[in-house]
Protein backbone atom coordinates (compact mmCIF):
# COMPACT_ATOMS: atom_id res chain seq x y z
CA UNK A 1 0.00 0.00 0.00
CA UNK A 2 2.52 2.78 0.80
CA UNK A 3 5.06 1.03 -2.24
CA UNK A 4 4.91 4.26 -4.14
CA UNK A 5 7.19 5.56 -7.09
CA UNK A 6 9.21 8.73 -6.08
CA UNK A 7 6.97 12.16 -6.15
CA UNK A 8 9.45 13.31 -9.00
CA UNK A 9 8.51 10.08 -11.41
CA UNK A 10 4.87 10.73 -11.23
CA UNK A 11 5.33 14.42 -12.02
CA UNK A 12 7.46 13.66 -14.61
CA UNK A 13 5.10 10.79 -15.98
CA UNK A 14 1.91 12.71 -15.84
CA UNK A 15 3.85 15.84 -17.15
CA UNK A 16 3.37 18.18 -14.45
CA UNK A 17 4.81 21.71 -14.06
CA UNK A 18 4.06 24.48 -11.21
CA UNK A 19 1.27 26.66 -12.02
CA UNK A 20 1.89 30.51 -11.10
CA UNK A 21 -1.12 31.64 -11.82
CA UNK A 22 -2.64 29.05 -8.94
CA UNK A 23 0.17 29.58 -7.08
CA UNK A 24 1.50 25.85 -6.92
CA UNK A 25 4.70 25.24 -5.61
CA UNK A 26 5.50 21.50 -5.30
CA UNK A 27 6.89 20.10 -2.06
CA UNK A 28 8.92 16.74 -2.86
CA UNK A 29 10.98 15.73 0.31
CA UNK A 30 9.07 12.72 1.52
CA UNK A 31 10.56 13.31 5.11
CA UNK A 32 9.88 16.77 5.57
CA UNK A 33 6.41 15.92 4.49
CA UNK A 34 6.16 12.82 6.86
CA UNK A 35 7.23 15.69 9.74
CA UNK A 36 4.05 17.80 8.27
CA UNK A 37 2.03 15.43 8.84
CA UNK A 38 2.78 14.72 11.93
CA UNK A 39 2.05 18.52 13.70
CA UNK A 40 -1.12 17.69 13.94
CA UNK A 41 -0.59 14.22 16.09
CA UNK A 42 -1.63 11.16 15.76
CA UNK A 43 -4.26 10.98 12.45
CA UNK A 44 -4.79 7.50 13.04
CA UNK A 45 -9.14 6.87 11.44
CA UNK A 46 -9.52 10.86 11.72
CA UNK A 47 -10.91 13.14 9.11
CA UNK A 48 -8.30 15.66 7.01
CA UNK A 49 -9.31 18.68 4.63
CA UNK A 50 -6.36 18.89 2.06
CA UNK A 51 -6.45 22.27 -0.29
CA UNK A 52 -4.10 22.13 -3.18
CA UNK A 53 -3.06 18.90 -3.01
CA UNK A 54 -1.28 19.25 -6.43
CA UNK A 55 0.59 15.68 -7.11
CA UNK A 56 0.08 14.44 -4.04
CA UNK A 57 3.10 14.48 -1.92
CA UNK A 58 1.81 15.62 1.31
CA UNK A 59 -1.57 13.68 0.76
CA UNK A 60 0.63 10.66 0.38
CA UNK A 61 2.27 11.11 3.97
CA UNK A 62 -1.26 12.33 5.39
CA UNK A 63 -2.17 8.30 3.67
CA UNK A 64 0.69 7.20 5.58
CA UNK A 65 -0.26 8.46 8.83
CA UNK A 66 -3.40 6.95 8.94
CA UNK A 67 -5.66 9.77 8.28
CA UNK A 68 -9.08 9.81 5.97
CA UNK A 69 -8.32 12.58 3.43
CA UNK A 70 -10.61 14.58 1.75
CA UNK A 71 -8.46 16.38 -0.65
CA UNK A 72 -9.71 19.48 -2.89
CA UNK A 73 -7.81 20.21 -6.13
CA UNK A 74 -9.04 22.80 -8.83
CA UNK A 75 -6.10 22.02 -11.19
CA UNK A 76 -7.28 19.28 -13.50
CA UNK A 77 -3.79 18.02 -14.56
CA UNK A 78 -2.85 16.74 -10.98
CA UNK A 79 -6.31 14.61 -11.16
CA UNK A 80 -4.76 11.17 -12.50
CA UNK A 81 -1.70 11.40 -10.25
CA UNK A 82 -4.29 11.44 -7.22
CA UNK A 83 -6.63 8.84 -8.89
CA UNK A 84 -3.55 6.76 -8.42
CA UNK A 85 -3.25 7.54 -5.29
CA UNK A 86 -7.17 6.67 -4.54
CA UNK A 87 -6.26 3.17 -5.59
CA UNK A 88 -3.18 2.29 -3.13
CA UNK A 89 -4.97 3.55 -0.39
CA UNK A 90 -8.56 2.35 -1.38
CA UNK A 91 -11.63 3.84 0.89
CA UNK A 92 -8.97 6.64 2.56
CA UNK A 93 -8.92 9.36 -0.11
CA UNK A 94 -11.57 11.24 -1.81
CA UNK A 95 -10.39 13.86 -4.34
CA UNK A 96 -13.22 16.60 -4.79
CA UNK A 97 -12.43 18.55 -8.33
CA UNK A 98 -13.21 22.48 -7.67
CA UNK A 99 -12.36 25.95 -6.11
CA UNK A 100 -11.98 25.88 -2.25
CA UNK A 101 -13.27 29.50 -1.76
CA UNK A 102 -16.71 28.48 -3.34
CA UNK A 103 -17.54 25.06 -1.49
CA UNK A 104 -18.25 24.63 2.29
CA UNK A 105 -15.89 22.99 3.71
CA UNK A 106 -17.76 21.46 6.82
CA UNK A 107 -20.93 20.73 4.45
CA UNK A 108 -18.08 18.36 2.20
CA UNK A 109 -16.53 16.78 5.54
CA UNK A 110 -19.80 16.13 7.37
CA UNK A 111 -17.72 15.73 10.41
CA UNK A 112 -15.21 16.79 12.39
CA UNK A 113 -11.77 17.49 11.31
CA UNK A 114 -8.26 18.86 11.02
CA UNK A 115 -7.07 20.67 8.03
CA UNK A 116 -3.63 20.01 6.98
CA UNK A 117 -2.42 22.26 4.23
CA UNK A 118 0.41 23.41 2.06
CA UNK A 119 -1.80 26.15 0.82
CA UNK A 120 -1.03 28.00 -2.60
CA UNK A 121 -0.21 31.38 -1.85
CA UNK A 122 -2.80 32.75 -3.93
CA UNK A 123 -5.44 31.56 -1.42
CA UNK A 124 -4.11 31.49 1.96
CA UNK A 125 -5.00 33.90 3.75
CA UNK A 126 -8.09 34.23 2.47
CA UNK A 127 -8.90 30.86 3.75
CA UNK A 128 -6.83 30.99 6.74
CA UNK A 129 -9.25 34.70 7.58
CA UNK A 130 -12.55 32.35 6.61
CA UNK A 131 -11.57 29.05 8.92
CA UNK A 132 -11.21 32.06 11.86
CA UNK A 133 -13.58 34.69 11.37
CA UNK A 134 -16.58 32.25 11.52
CA UNK A 135 -19.78 33.43 13.55
CA UNK A 136 -20.21 29.74 15.15
CA UNK A 137 -17.88 28.58 17.59
CA UNK A 138 -16.51 25.78 18.17
CA UNK A 139 -15.74 25.40 14.45
CA UNK A 140 -16.24 21.83 13.33
CA UNK A 141 -12.09 21.88 12.35
CA UNK A 142 -10.04 20.47 14.83
CA UNK A 143 -7.09 22.16 13.89
CA UNK A 144 -4.89 24.21 10.73
CA UNK A 145 -1.39 23.40 10.14
CA UNK A 146 -1.40 25.13 6.92
CA UNK A 147 1.70 26.30 4.97
CA UNK A 148 2.46 30.36 4.07
CA UNK A 149 5.17 32.52 3.35
CA UNK A 150 7.11 32.89 6.13
CA UNK A 151 6.20 36.60 5.96
CA UNK A 152 2.53 35.49 6.73
CA UNK A 153 3.20 32.98 9.39
CA UNK A 154 5.21 35.52 11.57
CA UNK A 155 1.82 38.22 10.37
CA UNK A 156 -0.31 35.30 12.43
CA UNK A 157 1.85 34.59 15.34
CA UNK A 158 2.74 38.65 16.32
CA UNK A 159 2.95 40.02 19.31
CA UNK A 160 1.56 43.36 20.13
CA UNK A 161 3.99 46.30 19.54
CA UNK A 162 5.99 44.28 16.65
CA UNK A 163 5.97 45.44 13.12
CA UNK A 164 4.18 42.52 12.21
CA UNK A 165 1.52 43.18 14.49
CA UNK A 166 -1.83 43.28 12.65
CA UNK A 167 -5.27 42.22 12.04
CA UNK A 168 -3.88 38.50 11.58
CA UNK A 169 -2.81 38.37 14.48
CA UNK A 170 -5.82 39.57 16.40
CA UNK A 171 -7.94 37.51 14.18
CA UNK A 172 -5.90 34.51 15.56
CA UNK A 173 -5.32 35.64 18.82
CA UNK A 174 -8.76 36.55 19.67
CA UNK A 175 -9.99 32.88 20.08
CA UNK A 176 -7.57 30.54 19.30
CA UNK A 177 -3.97 29.45 20.16
CA UNK A 178 -1.44 29.95 16.76
CA UNK A 179 2.23 28.86 16.85
CA UNK A 180 4.70 28.57 13.99
CA UNK A 181 5.85 25.09 14.48
CA UNK A 182 8.13 24.62 11.54
CA UNK A 183 10.15 26.93 9.02
CA UNK A 184 10.59 25.43 5.47
CA UNK A 185 13.46 26.58 3.58
CA UNK A 186 12.49 27.87 -0.47
CA UNK A 187 14.87 24.98 -1.57
CA UNK A 188 12.83 22.28 -0.46
CA UNK A 189 10.44 23.09 -3.21
CA UNK A 190 10.19 22.41 -6.88
CA UNK A 191 10.55 25.08 -8.23
CA UNK A 192 11.47 26.91 -5.82
CA UNK A 193 9.72 30.00 -4.49
CA UNK A 194 11.45 33.34 -4.49
CA UNK A 195 10.15 33.79 -0.21
CA UNK A 196 10.71 31.04 2.50
CA UNK A 197 7.95 29.36 4.00
CA UNK A 198 6.64 28.62 7.32
CA UNK A 199 3.92 26.43 8.82
CA UNK A 200 1.20 27.84 11.11
CA UNK A 201 -0.49 25.41 13.94
CA UNK A 202 -3.78 26.67 15.40
CA UNK A 203 -6.06 25.31 17.54
CA UNK A 204 -9.55 26.63 18.53
CA UNK A 205 -10.20 27.78 22.48
CA UNK A 206 -13.30 29.15 24.04
CA UNK A 207 -14.93 31.92 22.00
CA UNK A 208 -15.10 35.30 24.58
CA UNK A 209 -18.59 36.48 25.42
CA UNK A 210 -20.43 39.62 23.74
CA UNK A 211 -18.68 40.26 20.98
CA UNK A 212 -19.03 38.65 17.13
CA UNK A 213 -16.30 38.07 14.54
CA UNK A 214 -18.01 40.65 12.18
CA UNK A 215 -17.31 43.40 14.63
CA UNK A 216 -13.68 42.59 15.65
CA UNK A 217 -13.19 42.25 12.30
CA UNK A 218 -14.50 46.18 11.66
CA UNK A 219 -12.59 47.27 14.25
CA UNK A 220 -9.12 45.67 12.85
CA UNK A 221 -10.37 46.98 9.52
CA UNK A 222 -10.49 50.48 11.04
CA UNK A 223 -7.27 50.35 13.26
CA UNK A 224 -4.60 48.34 11.27
CA UNK A 225 -6.08 50.42 7.69
CA UNK A 226 -4.21 53.50 8.97
CA UNK A 227 -1.69 51.61 11.76
CA UNK A 228 0.81 54.83 11.70
CA UNK A 229 -2.00 57.31 12.83
CA UNK A 230 -3.33 57.29 16.92
CA UNK A 231 -6.75 55.42 16.85
CA UNK A 232 -8.42 58.62 17.15
CA UNK A 233 -7.69 59.28 13.56
CA UNK A 234 -7.79 55.62 12.45
CA UNK A 235 -11.22 54.80 14.09
CA UNK A 236 -13.08 58.09 13.63
CA UNK A 237 -15.17 56.52 10.46
CA UNK A 238 -16.15 53.81 12.78
CA UNK A 239 -19.41 55.09 14.85
CA UNK A 240 -19.07 54.36 18.60
CA UNK A 241 -15.45 53.43 18.52
CA UNK A 242 -13.32 56.61 19.28
CA UNK A 243 -15.88 56.70 22.71
CA UNK A 244 -15.73 52.62 23.05
CA UNK A 245 -11.37 53.89 23.48
CA UNK A 246 -12.87 56.61 26.38
CA UNK A 247 -15.37 54.16 27.87
CA UNK A 248 -12.89 51.16 28.61
CA UNK A 249 -9.82 54.03 29.50
CA UNK A 250 -7.57 53.48 26.53
CA UNK A 251 -5.66 56.35 25.59
CA UNK A 252 -6.82 57.16 21.73
CA UNK A 253 -3.50 58.31 20.82
CA UNK A 254 -2.08 55.09 20.71
CA UNK A 255 -1.69 53.06 17.74
CA UNK A 256 -3.14 50.01 16.43
CA UNK A 257 0.15 48.02 17.03
CA UNK A 258 -0.01 48.74 20.67
CA UNK A 259 -3.38 47.01 21.30
CA UNK A 260 -3.45 43.60 22.78
CA UNK A 261 -5.58 41.31 21.46
CA UNK A 262 -8.24 41.78 24.80
CA UNK A 263 -8.21 45.20 24.26
CA UNK A 264 -9.48 44.77 20.35
CA UNK A 265 -11.70 42.35 21.82
CA UNK A 266 -12.91 44.68 24.70
CA UNK A 267 -13.57 47.50 21.96
CA UNK A 268 -15.50 44.96 19.85
CA UNK A 269 -17.50 44.10 22.70
CA UNK A 270 -18.80 47.66 23.82
CA UNK A 271 -19.57 48.43 20.06
CA UNK A 272 -21.50 45.22 20.28
CA UNK A 273 -23.47 46.43 23.20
Amino acid sequence: MTDLPPLREVIARHGLTASKALGQNFLLDEQLLSRIAALPGNLTGKAVLEIGPGPGGLTRALLRAGARVTAVEMDRRCLPALAELEAAFPGQLRVVEGDAMKIGHDDLMGEPYAVVANLPYNVGTALFVRWLGGEHWPPRWTSLTLMFQQEVAQRIVAAPGSSAYGRLAVLAGWRSAAALAMKVHRSAFTPPPKVMSAIVHVTPAAMPDGVSARTLERVTEAAFGQRRKMLRQSLKGLPGAVEALETLGIEPTRRAETLSVAEFVAVARVLAD
